[in-house]
């Protein structure tokens, strides 16, 4: 990344008056077009107008001043959530909802929610796992502390009644995040940064000293940049969040180091059409089609801090491809911090590269507007992107035993090829030793383990990947037990049209092919697949993965299988 040859060009970002008594920054547009600032606050009073009409108003109901999903349950940590929304419609000049009194109603009226359902020891539920809940209060946390720090810069008589809900919100969940505990990796961070907001605005300073405690730990970071659990759209942007916070409030800088490096690694995650590369995560997002909203204030604020062009050009980038609804989700951070913004250098960012990750065990590889994610230790080992065209995954079994689906243990690179391997093994047993024998004949007793092994037969599969002259060629080689039937499953995300293709048996978006090759196509892109190979029509062999929710096509044989798919992005 250091050695790019970047044309630098400065991306100018001047200071407003919009907010009355608040830092406010905004893109310089052509006279007569709306700013990037308020086209974010006309999507975030609209966001209000959602809320507002689904907030529960009734005082007859328990759940007064709550929002409901779409089960009719009511989460705090979503009133939370919402609640920075309805600060900033309250306080930004050009939102419609600009000091008015009935917006101030509501949000005591949530409020007064919030306060209802937080327990005795400062904690709230999150009702579909989690029950008194110190990570969910740290997030709720620190949505309120934003909230707070908004209204104090600019101090209201209006306002006074919200404030000290406000406070009274925050002092008892601050008990509750001195003491407590936590579940996943990234809640250590989000707890940290929870007491960080509160020693910044109360100065307790027990709040830092608890923070330090979990901080102790260390960051959880690879060699490549990437965090623990590798949820590229959810947890690794709140994990950067959270560093960053916690470096500015708590003077510790060497945090800025960790989400730089994971920001300067999520460059290559990037799909042209702006989605982020999702495979590889641990978490709820694995394989989901997401777009990077959240890492928009980590960027840009890195970018103004470094004065960095490859952060700026990121900035930039997010801001042509993210829904102005996405955008505004970040109002409130960049309007109560003071980092954001001024001016910042936008560079050019890479289009043309061949990226290893084996941290995440993943390849990385763009041309212009193409590009292919190689994973191991992950049933869909490929994916290919020609704009909105998508090959979600290529995904190969065999019914070898029950246990074929393949899954490479690691990416072995070599020159211009990625290959993959895997070994299987099915043996039968022999009886059990007889001076091991259980006198009840409990064959839970037995564990196969201690059973001698024979007529053990064994499977060899690889998987060579190369990129020639525009095309994929994806070559496969299976043998040693012969006559094993294989299925490749290409699962095209669905939506497109698919010409070439015949429905197999199984039916249920499953086909094989019916031309020589196949053509998908999405929104004027395609992708061309082959050749046809089909010498059986079972498509979901056991011990195989269940059908991934796409349009699947398969490619049919039986082992010895030697075959080599071609893909090509027209």
């Amino acid at each position: 990344m250091k050695n790019w040859n970047i044309p630098i060009v400065w991306f100018v970002v001047l200071a407003s008056s919009a907010l009355t008594g608040c830092r406010q920054q905004s893109i310089v547009q052509q006279e007569g077009e709306m700013t990037l600032m308020d086209s974010m606050v006309v999507s975030n009073d609209m966001a209000v107008d959602n809320y507002l009409s689904r907030q529960q108003t009734s005082p007859d109901s328990k759940w007064l001043g709550g929002i409901s999903d779409q089960y009719g349950i009511y989460n705090p940590g979503s009133v939370a959530s919402i609640m920075q929304r309805l600060a900033v419609a309250y306080m930004h000049e050009t939102s419609q909802y600009f000091q008015a009194d009935s917006l101030l109603e509501r949000m005591i009226l949530a409020m007064d929610y919030l306060l209802s359902v937080q327990h005795d020891d400062g904690t709230i539920d999150l009702l579909s796992t989690n029950f008194h809940s110190t990570p969910d209060l740290a997030f709720a946390v620190e949505r309120i502390a934003l909230c707070y720090r908004l209204f104090s810069m600019d101090d209201q008589e209006a306002t006074t009644d919200l404030m000290g809900k406000y406070r009274s919100f925050l002092l008892k969940g601050g008990e509750a995040l001195k003491v407590g505990g936590i579940h996943t990796p990234n809640h250590r961070w989000v707890v940290s940064m929870a007491l960080a907001w509160l020693y910044e605005l109360f100065g307790d300073e027990e709040y830092r000293q608890r923070a330090n405690e979990w901080l102790n730990e260390n960051i959880d970071i690879d060699q490549d940049g990437q965090y623990t659990e590798r949820s590229t759209s959810v947890y690794s942007p709140l994990t950067n969040r959270c560093l960053l916070t916690i470096a500015r409030i708590l003077n510790k800088p060497e945090l800025y180091q960790h989400v730089r490096k994971n920001l300067r690694m999520t460059i290559y995650y990037m799909h042209p059409n702006g989605e982020v590369v999702t495979e590889a995560s641990r978490r709820q997002d694995q394989y989901r089609a997401k777009y990077p909203s959240t890492y928009y204030y980590p960027y840009r604020y890195l970018a103004q801090l470094d004065q960095d062009s490859t952060f700026g050009a990121m900035t930039q980038l997010l801001e042509h491809q993210l829904s102005k609804s996405q955008l505004s989700a970040s109002l409130i951070y960049l309007l109560t911090d003071e980092n954001v913004g001024d001016r910042y250098p936008v560079g050019v960012l890479p289009e043309q590269y061949a990226r290893n990750f084996p941290g995440s065990s993943l390849a990385r590889i763009r041309d212009g507007n193409v590009d292919a994610t190689i994973l191991a230790h992950n049933p869909a080992f490929f994916t290919l992107h020609n704009g909105p065209a998508v090959l979600q995954a290529v995904r190969l079994a065999s019914a070898f035993f029950g246990k074929g689906q393949f899954q490479a243990d690691t990416i072995i690179v070599e020159e211009d090829k990625y290959i993959l391997k895997q070994y299987l093994e099915g043996p039968y047993y022999q009886p059990y030793p007889v001076e091991r024998l259980p006198t009840d004949g409990d064959w839970e007793k037995m564990p196969k383990s201690n059973r001698p092994q024979s007529e053990v037969q064994k499977l060899n599969a690889t998987i060579e990947i190369a990129k020639r002259n525009g095309v994929f060629d994806l070559d496969f080689s299976l043998e040693g037990t012969d006559h094993v039937p294989v299925a490749l499953e290409l699962a095209f995300r669905k939506g497109g049209v698919i010409e070439g293709i015949t429905s197999a048996p199984i039916g249920g978006d499953s086909y094989l092919m019916e031309a020589e090759s196949g053509l998908y196509k999405m929104e004027g892109s395609s992708i061309r697949f082959g050749p046809r190979r089909q010498e059986h029509g079972w498509t979901q062999l056991r011990g195989a993965d269940p059908k991934i929710d796409a349009t699947s096509v398969y490619i049919t044989g039986f082992t010895p299988f030697s075959y080599r798919l071609s893909l090509v992005s027209e």
